[in-house]
């Protein structure tokens, strides 16, 4: 069937494939292919991207232009086709002979504007990554003004929508722009993937293809999440909230394709990215899914060789190997020509890719005291992973490496070139992946509306981890009849009656009450191996270690264990690991607390090595404790593994859980084990507030939380008893509780309100820099009405988080101040701080600079601020307010008696502002400081201002300049000085500056 009639035939599935998703990214991709292969010229693409079009109004209207094109024209667009949808979507569809990727239909390109467009698929790609210089170039050769970089960067659009958005821009303005441009590109930077596989040899290509096959293959399915089933990572996989370390006010959403990218770099110097999370965010599948995409040529098309590491398996190798036997042996080996393919590998090493999965397992600590530089010389793999790591052995190449913060040492992190912090699933997430897991959707979405409903589970579940269980335990969940899962304990609790019951050979019949009694010997031969690991940081079971355990078939059959993958020695099979390493902390603990004949100091030792780490501790205190045998091997420490291990203990042995334990343990010795936890968490709280430094004249008494306190309060909220909670926090007396960059999400919040709401006076909550986000926030507020502040900058917020904690906070009398810079805030959340204005007559305090609010949001922010009679602080810098928000502002504020500060720096105002601005310092009889940096005011609204100034001299700041200005005070109030378009002015006491831009 020729070309134009498959593109008939098959119009509707065409048209689904690019319109049915929430993006325009697939059309655009293949308008990117038809533009560079000359299919379509310059014209068609404007009349096809209609941008006031629907996304299936401009599908349609591409399928007909190439259509009355002819054959040749719809032969190419098959291809484009074939190339920009997904496997999954490409069922069905018949793509006929495809043209060869990359035929460019037009010729060599003789103008630059013809570059730009031929090359215009690599230039999305090259660009995303660097758009911020590329606009600087521009911007100083003259070919753009300052307004085009802002149309470019609006945070409406993905980063490839604003490459496509610059290239239009360069286009619209001709040959100049475009010669600047591909100046500022080097030629060899829009070089096709294809050109640099020529230059492969017949080895090198075959190995090429080798790897990709042996990497798919390992991919291809997702087995750590289920010993009983394997699934398609295609048909699971669900995208996880990435965010930069130290986060980038200015970095929108990141995506897979920006993990190894030049977006977030700080270190150009260096070749590793870190993946960072908590144990159970996903990093291990978001990697597993790097290497799926690239092994489909999907991503990273510009990585020749990728080679995937499993620290596990590198922490299991005794032997020495060269770099080249690494390599080989642990990912791929080369059918023949290993000599030149090595060589290949070490002459073009920024085509090669490295990663490392789960450095925090590996057995060593980082160091770099031990150099090793020579490829081809022998040296034990923890001496060749870290030299690797710093870049002293194989410079240039790109290492992806992925941990739990904690195990990141501040050796390691002088060598990274950018972390990558991986924050779960969004809400939207959870839903998706759920409903991703079941077939039926009447079951997902019971099981949706389950998670909803009870705010703490929702909290968990924004844990991939945690996620999966509720997913794959749904039936319990919806059949729970003593309550839905509240706190991590319950979760794991869930997952264990889970697998047991599945042991149970009638359909229909459930497990007693007394169920954990009669699988107790199971439970206790996988403690004690789930123990010994932690131990001895072994999370890969050989088969003698599981027989010293009693580890038997069936309990392996109960899918608790899994077939490891990763094996140092491909001639043993039998080895196992937990299905997740949280799982194995469980078993452990459950060991610990069921066992009857345990030391009595090992709860106490547990809960004081967290506490206050003493050196050289690590975890063979338990061995000692248990009586075990004592190795003399070179563990290092496992402090994330040990408090995941004391929030279990904490949770088994609260009150809710004594019933089911007190079957299989003595009820005096877990009342006993209890009781010491319970002294252990009072004394490292006190520990804590011992440590508040006292509070400087002026100031407030403030506390700054040391690692470890959020990991207390979590053990108190896995007890669920509210008189722990309320004497936990009953000698704590601080006006300003700091978490700031304590990896505070949703979990973390659930535990912090259920204890801070019993404190005795209101505090100032500040969660800056963590990624609390709308269900943390909801999580937040059963401790709202003790909070007299909170600061939530930088936390990815919505309207929809502010919508929750405003109808919240109208109804708490200490609630009087919010900060909120740096989140994705639009018009919406304005409505509800109005509301909060016109409710409560004593807040102070709204700042919530660096959003998305435009006029329309001040319009909605000012009919709120008419009414409001208390507030003093109103910070929206870095919106888009402009000249008509500042005019409504400034009315709505000039009957303000207690309006004292005002910042609308970098706001896109104007001189018509200004007036309206100046007006408002003429009225004020309160206001003292009001900021205008950063904006478009120009002499004449400066003049405006200077005059308000003259009538209202309580306005004592108004902004700060770069510049300054060594001339004699004025005989007169105000004088004025006009130099290189910055107008100085000087008062009595101090000077003052705007830029002016006319």
């Amino acid at each position: 069937m020729c070309a134009q009639q498959l593109v008939l035939r098959q119009r509707m599935e065409l048209l689904r494939a690019l319109s049915c998703g929430a993006t325009a990214e697939p059309l655009d991709c293949v308008l990117d292919l038809l533009l560079s292969w000359g299919v379509l010229v310059w014209e068609d693409y404007q009349s096809v991207r209609g941008l006031a079009k629907p996304l299936c109004s401009n599908t349609r209207d591409l399928l007909d232009l190439v259509y009355s094109k002819g054959e040749q024209a719809c032969s190419l667009l098959l291809a484009a086709f074939n190339q920009v949808l997904p496997e999954s979507q490409k069922a069905g569809l018949c793509f006929g002979k495809c043209r060869p990727v990359g035929l460019n239909a037009k010729g060599t390109p003789t103008t630059a504007c013809q570059v730009l467009l031929s090359d215009r698929p690599i230039l999305v790609r090259k660009l995303r990554d660097r758009l911020d210089d590329t606009l600087d170039a521009l911007l100083e050769a003259g070919c753009f003004t300052s307004k085009d970089c802002d149309e470019v960067l609006l945070p409406v659009y993905t980063p490839s929508q604003k490459v496509r958005r610059l290239l239009d821009q360069v286009m619209f303005r001709g040959e100049g722009a475009a010669n600047v441009l591909l100046r500022y590109l080097p030629q060899e930077d829009i070089t096709t993937p294809g050109k640099e596989e020529k230059q492969l040899s017949a080895e090198c290509l075959l190995y090429q293809k080798k790897l990709r096959s042996s990497v798919l293959a390992q991919a291809h399915f997702l087995s750590t999440y289920g010993g009983t089933g394997r699934f398609s990572l295609d048909d699971i996989y669900t995208e996880s909230l990435l965010e930069l370390l130290p986060a980038d006010r200015a970095t929108t959403a990141l995506g897979l394709e920006d993990v190894v990218g030049l977006v977030g770099t700080l270190n150009e110097e260096a070749d590793t990215v870190l993946v960072s999370g908590e144990a159970g965010t996903g990093k291990s599948t978001l990697l597993q899914r790097l290497h799926l995409l690239w092994a489909r040529g999907v991503l990273l098309t510009e990585i020749l060789l990728l080679f995937p590491f499993s620290c596990r398996k590198l922490s299991a190798e005794k032997r020495a190997l060269s770099l080249k036997e690494l390599l080989f042996l642990h990912c791929c080996w080369p059918d023949r020509g290993q000599d030149e393919l090595f060589q290949f590998i070490l002459d073009h090493p920024h085509l090669v890719l490295f990663t490392f999965d789960g450095l925090d397992e590996f057995r060593k600590s980082f160091t770099d005291e031990e150099r090793h530089c020579c490829p081809t010389q022998q040296a034990p793999v923890p001496v060749l992973l870290f030299n690797l790591l710093q870049g002293t052995l194989m410079k240039g190449v790109r290492k992806v490496v992925t941990s739990r913060p904690h195990a990141v040492s501040p050796a390691l992190k002088r060598y990274l070139r950018k972390e990558v912090f991986v924050k779960g699933f969004s809400p939207e997430g959870i839903a998706c992946f759920v409903r991703k897991h079941h077939s039926d959707p009447t079951i997902a979405n019971r099981v949706v509306e389950s998670v909803q409903a009870n705010t703490a589970l929702l909290g968990l579940c924004h844990i991939p981890v945690f996620c999966w269980i509720v997913s794959k335990c749904y039936k319990e969940l919806l059949g729970c009849g003593e309550g839905s899962p509240q706190t991590i304990t319950d979760v794991y609790l869930m997952v264990l009656q889970h697998f047991f019951q599945r042991r149970v050979p009638q359909e229909h019949q459930v497990l007693g009450k007394g169920w954990l009694q009669e699988h107790l010997e199971t439970v206790v031969r996988l403690g004690r191996l789930a123990l010994e690991g932690v131990e001895t940081s072994c999370y890969v079971f050989p088969a003698a270690q599981m027989q010293n355990c009693g580890i038997t078939e069936q309990d392996i059959k109960l899918g608790f264990l899994i077939h490891c993958k990763d094996l140092s020695d491909s001639t043993d099979c039998s080895r196992y690991e937990f299905l997740h390493i949280t799982l194995q902390c469980f078993f452990a603990a459950i060991h610990i607390v069921l066992n009857k004949h345990g030391n009595r100091s090992v709860i106490p030792k547990l809960f004081e090595s967290q506490c206050r780490p003493l050196p050289g501790l690590n975890c063979m205190f338990l061995r000692q404790c248990i009586n075990h045998s004592v190795e003399d091997d070179t563990n290092t420490e496992e402090t994330p593994n040990l408090q995941i291990m004391a929030k279990f203990v904490s949770g088994l042995l609260s009150q809710r859980h004594r019933n089911l334990l007190s079957r299989s343990c003595p009820a005096v010795t877990l009342e006993w084990r209890a009781k010491q936890v319970l002294k252990c968490l009072s004394t490292g709280m006190q520990r804590h507030f011992k440590t508040i430094p006292r509070p400087v004249e002026g100031e407030k008494k403030s506390m700054h939380a040391m690692p470890s306190f959020v990991w207390l309060i979590k053990c108190i909220y896995e007890m669920q008893e509210s008189q722990i909670a309320k004497e936990a926090v009953a000698k704590l007396e601080v006006e300003h509780l700091k978490l700031t960059y304590c990896n505070i999400g949703p979990v973390e919040c659930t535990a912090l309100a259920y204890v801070l709401q019993h404190l005795q006076s209101p505090i100032g909550l500040q969660l800056d820099c963590n990624t609390v986000g709308d269900v943390g926030v909801e999580q937040l507020l059963p401790c709202l009405h003790v909070c007299h502040s909170l600061y939530l900058r930088n936390n990815n917020i919505s309207d929809e988080g502010i919508r929750k904690l405003v109808e919240k906070g109208i109804h708490c009398e200490n609630f009087k101040k919010v900060a909120l810079f740096n989140n994705k805030l639009t018009d919406e959340c304005t409505k509800h701080f109005a509301w909060l204005l016109k409710s409560k007559q004593n807040f102070l305090s709204i700042r919530l600079g660096n959003n998305n609010i435009t006029s329309q949001g001040a319009t909605h922010l000012a009919e709120g601020l008419g009414y409001s009679q208390s507030l003093q602080y109103l910070g929206l810098w870095g919106n888009k307010i402009g000249d008509k928000g500042a005019e409504t502002l400034a009315e709505a504020l000039k009957d303000s008696t207690t309006l004292i500060w005002f910042s609308l720096v970098d706001n896109g105002v104007g001189n018509s502002g200004a007036r309206a601005l100046a007006k408002l310092v003429r009225r004020s009889t309160t206001l003292t400081e009001l900021w205008l940096n950063q904006n478009c005011i120009s002499r004449d609204g400066v003049e405006h201002l200077i005059q308000a100034l003259e009538v209202n001299s309580s306005v004592k700041d108004k902004g700060k300049s770069e510049s300054s200005l060594d001339c004699k005070r004025p005989s007169g109030r105000f004088s004025r000085l006009w130099s290189c378009g910055t107008l100085f002015y000087c008062s009595a006491t101090q000077i003052f500056t705007f830029t002016a831009f006319s």
